[in-house]
């Protein structure tokens, strides 16, 4: 078997004094939606936030395409081919849709072109001119989505794209990340929503106090509901 696109082993992050995660592992698989759950506080954001390289201080290993990454700088790190989509989403309130759009370097070929990002969200095309803070909630998190397809990076990492939707807006959301694994994308997707996660991904990692405490199959979710019922509280 060919060697994870994403593989984490004994990853540990520190907040300052702060000991957040203890010896986190998990494997993505190219092609792959892999979703964290857990509860506030279990550590999730920050894995995200740990492979990106934006903690203060982290060890253990990041393996991405065999390249290790623990020791890399962020933005090493994004030309490396990975893209961050935070929960913030980190929209730029003065500058338009077209302007967000076009901020991250394109870091490899293959990504994707404007008009194919309109055509994923036909919202941004009529929103082209309008300044970011002008956009719904839900407008803006398909653009912070968007704004990252066109860089070429192959593995995204998506922090809580449902969170605070209306469920129309959730739906469409789960439409994309569909489509973007449909076209080869990987998904890493930091979740609250279990309902939601269960309609993309293919495997689930359980988080809990900083650590990965189970993995479970999308196939197998029916025979581990009650623990997950117990690890997330649904």
């Amino acid at each position: 078997m060919p060697e994870p696109m994403l593989k984490l082993e004994g990853l540990e992050a520190w907040y300052g004094e702060s000991h957040v995660l203890h010896g986190v592992g998990l494997e993505v698989r190219e092609g792959e939606v892999v979703t964290l759950l857990g509860r506030n506080g279990a550590g999730k954001t920050t894995t995200l936030r740990a492979i990106m390289g934006l903690v203060p201080r982290r060890q253990g290993s990041i393996r991405f395409e065999g390249r290790e990454l623990i020791g890399a700088r962020s933005d090493a790190i994004a030309r490396a081919g990975i893209a961050y989509c935070p929960e913030e989403r980190g929209i730029f309130a003065s500058l338009n849709v077209t302007e967000n759009l076009f901020l991250p370097p394109v870091i490899r070929a293959g990504g994707m072109t404007v008009p194919e990002i309109h055509a994923l969200f036909p919202n941004l095309k009529e929103r082209a001119r309008s300044p970011g803070a002008k956009l719904s909630g839900g407008e803006q998190q398909m653009l912070a989505i968007g704004r990252i397809l066109r860089t070429g990076a192959r593995l995204l990492l998506l922090d809580e794209p449902s969170e605070g939707l209306a469920p129309v807006i959730v739906q469409q959301i789960g439409r994309t990340i569909r489509e973007l694994k449909a076209r080869g994308f990987t998904v890493l997707l930091v979740e609250q929503n279990f309902r939601f996660a269960q309609t993309v991904a293919d495997r689930h990692y359980v988080m809990e106090h900083g650590r990965v405490v189970e993995m479970v199959a999308n196939a197998d979710l029916a025979a581990a509901m009650d623990r997950l019922h117990e690890y997330l509280g649904v």
